[in-house]
């Protein structure tokens, strides 16, 4: 992607954002831009071309005016003379205090270069819990950072891609902003492993290639069909992220595979091909799913509701894979237009959806709805900023392998692999845990050391007459959460059988 200039980010803006927040962006440029003068990028381009690449990413977004001011203001206090309280002067408190939690923490007596880097991410990982477009910014920069990693050493590419794929990414997908966490993963193993991704990105380039014409007119022929019935809708044609499909084939691209067994595969990846079919509302989008079924054979095992479901990232959908010419399987997502702008931008969509309302019920979402905020504070108050913190948040939070457990209403929860019905029980609230009696798992019981697996649905019967948590139980638990409760509750049962003194 070619960088932006001023030209066109000033016409994206004129577009989107009134009078008075287009003068404040036009001061917030015209400070970064000053205040970056004499600087350079690797690439031998003025830094502010980075600012700017970072706001015009948020502008996208439709992000309110203090985070475009904050995306261009972003490096300022960590690259020139500038003070958070300067900053709150020219704007407001809530532009400083986003600056402010986007930059680096330095200056300070650090041990080590090491010390410094745990505290800097400790610092992202924590601002999830106080302002979420903090995070948005610094995906923002990473992003950019990505689409200009050549201008690095070798060394440097496959340290930012990494740190790329275990934390920006999850984080990316955390606030459901799909788009970006796709970008960022094909980015990072374009540089981790170049040989795969190439490969990989060729034969998914060429499949798409040799489907295109029946894509097309499977499109049309949906489009058509729809239009019939009245409804009416939008369709695009996608295929699946380099990096997913690395996932998928993994294994297999390690141990060495042929060509001819490396297109089988391919063949098998059921939402390689999608067919996004975007419509007005959600009945239309039940209608729709009828429609289509009616026209092109489903496979049974591959439909998902995600819109009675909806992901724990506010993703929502109708997933239903269906044979197409050949048997080429073709994934076809059914949702309305507002789904789809979460379903690409996650939580920033509320900015275009909710208008003023958006940072208030962005920020509500996380508090309310997520297990993952819940666990932040908790793994938070146990190691603090330490490499702990980070190793666990990594296992625990944004585990690179997971389970996808129902409650019983329903609600799709994210469980790292290996979690236990106690886990569960602790991830949900305290009292579940602590009252614990008994698990049933797809209506059976189970002990309390059993092992979740994918779409389980998961129900803990509690009693008011439970013993509460035994030793043994930290045995049973996996998570830190869980057994952090468990040791907080045995220390205050053990505090109550002691004698008075």
């Amino acid at each position: 992607m070619e960088d932006i200039d001023l030209r066109k980010f000033l016409q994206l803006v004129d577009e989107n954002y009134n009078v008075n927040d287009l003068a404040q962006i036009i001061t917030a440029y015209s400070m970064a831009e000053d205040l970056h003068k004499g600087q350079y990028r690797q690439s031998g381009e003025p830094y502010i071309v980075h600012p700017l690449n970072v706001a015009y990413s948020l502008a996208e977004m439709h992000a309110d005016c203090d985070t475009v001011c904050a995306g261009l203001l972003h490096d300022t206090l960590e690259d020139t003379d500038i003070t958070k309280e300067e900053i709150e002067r020219e704007f407001n408190k809530d532009v400083a205090d986003l600056v402010d939690g986007v930059t680096k923490i330095s200056g300070m007596n650090f041990s080590s270069k090491e010390q410094q880097n745990i505290a800097n991410t400790s610092k992202i990982l924590n601002s999830i819990t106080e302002d979420i477009r903090i995070i948005i910014i610094k995906l923002a920069d990473r992003l950019h950072n990505m689409r200009t990693l050549q201008y690095k050493s070798v060394f440097k590419q496959k340290e930012n891609a990494l740190e790329t794929l275990e934390l920006f990414a999850p984080l990316a997908n955390y606030i459901g902003a799909y788009r970006i966490q796709n970008e960022l993963e094909d980015l990072s193993l374009s540089y981790l492993r170049p040989d795969d991704y190439k490969i990989l990105k060729e034969f998914r380039d060429e499949i798409k290639q040799e489907n295109k014409e029946y894509l097309e007119k499977m499109r049309d022929s949906i489009s058509e069909t729809l239009k019939y019935h009245h409804i009416d809708t939008e369709i695009k044609i996608r295929a699946k992220n380099v990096y997913s499909i690395y996932r998928r084939l993994q294994k297999n691209i390690q141990e060495g595979i042929s060509e001819e067994s490396l297109d089988n595969q391919f063949k098998n990846i059921h939402d390689l091909l999608v067919l996004r079919v975007m419509v007005e509302d959600v009945q239309d989008c039940y209608q729709a799913l009828f429609l289509i079924h009616s026209k092109y054979r489903p496979l049974d095992s591959k439909f998902k509701d995600y819109i009675c479901n909806p992901k724990s990232n506010y993703y929502r959908s109708l997933h239903t894979t269906v044979f197409g010419e050949n048997e080429r399987l073709v994934q076809t997502q059914i949702r309305t237009f507002d789904m789809d702008k979460i379903a690409s931008f996650g939580l920033t969509a509320y900015w275009d959806i909710y208008r003023g309302n958006a940072r208030i019920s962005m920020q509500n979402q996380i508090r309310e709805k997520s297990i993952v905020y819940r666990s932040l504070q908790e793994i938070s108050s146990i190691f603090g900023e330490s490499q702990e913190f980070i190793d666990t948040v990594k296992k625990e939070v944004f585990p690179n392998q997971s389970v996808s457990i129902y409650t019983p209403t329903g609600k799709i929860l994210k469980l790292p692999e290996g979690s236990t019905p106690i886990d569960y029980a602790y991830s949900i609230k305290d009292e579940l845990g602590d009252k614990y009696e008994q698990a049933v798992v797809n209506n059976k019981e189970v002990p309390i050391d059993y092992q979740l697996k994918e779409n389980d649905r998961v129900k803990i019967i509690t009693s008011e007459d439970s013993k509460g948590p035994s030793e043994d139980w930290v045995e049973s638990a996996n998570t830190t959460v869980a057994k952090k409760k468990i040791l907080e509750n045995l220390t205050l049962k053990n505090k109550k059988l002691l004698p008075n003194n």
